[in-house]
């Protein structure tokens, strides 16, 4: 069994930071790609950044230049730093994990049950 398990949500001031952590766990194989997205209420979950198992990264063109994405492939973690808050980057941020538990296994997506960010004043 496949557990993610994310950590580092929180209030904070306009312009803050904070860094969000998650740790992948249980039966792995392999992790292939890695990544956060968010959801607010009564809105899709959208993609904020992922990052594959070589390092190549992606953005939400609304995080980019604020946002930083990276991990530790030996720890089974992924860490998303991030700056210059503002109030819409408020959300339940859910890590994710594109992986094989077992060598025989299909590739599947993983995902933790979020951190909430809260941003205001």
């Amino acid at each position: 069994q496949v557990q993610l398990v994310e950590s580092g949500g929180g209030l904070v001031q306009p312009g803050g930071s904070l860094r969000l952590s998650c740790a992948a766990s249980g039966s792995i194989f392999s992790i292939y790609n890695m990544g956060w997205y968010r959801q607010v209420p009564g809105k899709q979950r959208e993609l904020v950044a992922t990052i594959t198992n070589g390092g190549r990264t992606n953005y939400a063109d609304s995080v980019k230049g604020r946002f930083t994405i990276s991990r530790d492939n030996a720890k089974n973690t992924v860490s998303l730093q991030v700056n210059s808050l503002k109030p819409e980057d408020t959300a339940v941020y859910y890590c994710y994990a594109d992986l094989k538990a077992r060598p025989s296994s299909l590739r599947a997506d993983y995902w933790g049950k979020g951190t909430l960010v809260t941003v205001s004043s």
